[in-house]
């Protein structure tokens, strides 16, 4: 145990002084920052305000078409529709609508927008919106009749958000089905990088050693299990404190957007799509998680992470063990440690859709996939059985492949010059 200790602090601290560690460590969170920032400030201030001229021939539409903050609509009247393609610049304008004399409503067609340069898809798509809005109102008044406008008839519309409420042990509470599933998708994406990150880095760690025949003169005074074990662990506590410094410092930044761009979450919600602009109604927002239980959450986090991490590194370090110089040996024999991730991930995206199906289930029960599939089902309620089901079927299957590893990188480690095959890999473990 004591010859483990010191492998585990010996790739702890060899990884942690290093430079690199340092850079990516802060530079990664402050990269992530300066894109969200940069998506901030072009969503807000990237797009140039439009000033668009309409000329409505058969004068349908003048104070119907509404403008934004981005786009400016001005009705223009007595103006040849031919000569007006070359004046309206003159005047001004960006663009110039044209709405023909002979329109039919139920068939509307041949409005042409005429622009300096192309137009581009934001405006045209804000300009096609109004002006089907503003058709729609006219062929339903039409409809109505004299009887009722459109504007009454708008009122009786209802907008209803629907709580959400689950009934657990005869209490009641509350849930926001938007927040569990992106808090879900997020957290089941950190993992999948984890595991594919931090499982390579055990892999070319190994692949390393033995290639600079370290691991010869190393295997020489501790056991081989106990140097595979001892540099999955290390790597996994590095990996640990990277990850718990990215989310203080995550944390610390996102603080600082308000006080940076004061307004600028709020008028990116306005000018977003229904759909978003519905969630943003229905309570959802960057800093809004609430119904969830963020500590549980982020416990069971730090648990599937770490199970996770030591089934796959496990695999990964056998790999590492049993190639030597080429990388696309390595690539070849990780193939299928990295189908179940990735698997993984496809089954994550269904499960957020349905939390409690049958596919559901089974992915978070099965060790190779529970990680990943599991962080999209805990915003949800899973009851608390299948959780603690899951979590001894994690620790069982890492045991397994911890021992079907260990017999691998008993044999591979000490071998050179030879091409390893999964076949005879498992003969390394069943002999």
């Amino acid at each position: 145990m004591n010859k483990t200790l010191i492998i585990i602090k010996r790739e702890f601290f060899s990884r942690t002084r290093k430079k690199t560690f340092l850079l990516t460590t802060i530079l990664l969170p402050l990269l992530l920052f300066g894109f969200y920032a940069a998506m901030i400030y072009f969503s807000v201030k990237g797009e140039s305000s439009k000033k668009i001229a309409i000329l409505d021939e058969p004068n349908l539409f003048e104070g119907k078409i509404e403008g934004s903050s981005n786009v400016t609509f001005t009705f223009v009247s007595g103006k040849n529709p031919d000569a007006y393609k070359t004046d309206f610049s003159k005047e001004g304008y960006d663009a110039y609508l044209h709405i023909p004399a002979n329109l039919d409503l139920k068939n509307p067609s041949n409005i042409v927008v005429y622009g300096k340069d192309q137009v581009g898809i934001a405006t045209q798509e804000r300009m096609e919106s109004r002006v089907n809005k503003a058709i729609e109102r006219k062929q339903m008044q039409a409809v109505l009749g004299t009887g009722i406008s459109v504007d009454e008839l708008n009122k009786i519309k209802s907008d209803v958000d629907i709580r959400s409420v689950s009934l657990k042990d005869g209490q009641e509470k509350e849930g926001n089905a938007k927040a569990a599933s992106a808090a879900a998708f997020i957290m089941g994406l950190l993992v999948y990088f984890v595991l594919m990150i931090y499982g390579s880095m055990v892999m070319r760690g190994v692949m390393e050693e033995k290639t600079n025949r370290i691991a010869e003169v190393m295997v020489s005074s501790v056991k081989p299990f106990q140097l595979m074990m001892g540099k999955i662990i290390g790597i996994g506590a590095v990996g640990l404190v990277q990850f718990l410094i990215w989310l203080v410092l995550l944390g610390v930044l996102q603080l600082l957007l308000p006080v940076i761009f004061p307004g600028a979450l709020e008028q990116m919600a306005s000018n977003a799509p229904a759909g978003m602009a519905a969630g943003k109604a229905s309570g959802f927002s960057l800093t809004n998680i609430g119904g969830l239980n963020i500590l549980a959450m982020a416990g069971y986090f730090i648990v599937y992470f770490l199970g996770g991490y030591f089934l796959y590194s496990s695999l990964f370090a056998a790999v590492g063990s049993s190639v030597n110089e080429d990388p696309q040996d390595a690539q070849q024999l990780m193939l299928p440690i990295m189908m179940p991730i990735i698997f993984s991930f496809v089954i994550l995206t269904k499960v957020i859709q349905d939390p409690h199906s049958g596919l559901a289930l089974f992915g978070s029960m099965f060790p190779l996939t529970s990680p990943i599939v599991m962080m999209g089902r805990l915003p949800f309620d899973v009851p608390m059985w299948q959780i603690l089901l899951s979590l001894a079927l994690l620790v069982g299957g890492f045991l397994g492949t911890t021992w079907l590893a260990g017999k691998i990188y008993r044999t591979g480690i000490l071998m050179y010059g030879k091409k390893v095959t999964w076949k005879e890999m498992m003969k390394w473990v069943f002999r």
